[in-house]
């Protein structure tokens, strides 16, 4: 089992990158949540991986972060009807943290709107993830939603986004607020995370 990539980064596109290790290139599919967290190419880089092996092809799948590998783990292996590429979409769509509240709090319009997850699979993911998912991912996103006004309320999601992708708890608070300090106080939830990612 190839469990990690450490090597330098030879060439990089949204949805997958090139990875070389002495001389040898690995082609890793990856999500979009990850592709933003990437060093430029020519870069040391280290990708946490999962080698999925078909009669046809042996795929490896990459992320950037430990929550982004286990949750693509528990989709293709707790959901039926879910395979690689849908988990990568929805890795894609959703980051880790406001997936699981999602689920927890069974928010099948939610999970609905990611690309190729329609409103049977999603009803599916919440009802096979649910128990496994519980109490943390709802805790998790009510913590996020309780009593806070808008403007913290945006910079609570942002940090907890970046949380899920691997930034400290301190590290993405300061990351959010310089980032809406630049954008304005306009600026989304997605927008800040985006500017954060780029900076970092």
């Amino acid at each position: 089992m190839i469990t990690f990539l450490q090597g330098k980064l030879a060439e990089s596109l949204p949805t997958q990158v090139v990875v070389e290790v002495q001389g040898v290139g690995y082609e890793v599919l990856i999500p979009l949540s990850s592709f933003d967290k990437l060093p430029l190419p020519g870069q040391d880089v280290k990708l946490l991986t999962q080698l999925i092996v078909r009669e046809d092809a042996h795929t490896l799948y990459g992320f950037i972060s430990a929550a982004e590998r286990d949750l693509f783990r528990l989709l293709i292996h707790s959901v039926s009807g879910i395979g690689p590429k849908t988990a990568l979409n929805i890795l894609s769509g959703m980051n880790a943290t406001v997936f699981r509240g999602a689920v927890a709090n069974g928010d099948v319009k939610a999970l609905s709107q990611i690309s190729g997850v329609g409103k049977k699979t999603a009803e599916r993911i919440v009802v096979e993830l649910r128990d496994k998912i519980g109490l943390a991912g709802s805790l998790e996103a009510a913590s996020a939603k309780h009593a806070l006004s808008a403007d913290d309320q945006k910079i609570s999601d942002a940090t907890l986004a970046l949380m899920a992708l691997g930034f400290k708890q301190n590290e993405a608070h300061d990351a959010v607020r310089a980032a809406q300090a630049m954008l304005g106080a306009t600026a989304t939830v997605e927008q800040l995370v985006r500017a954060c990612l780029k900076k970092g």
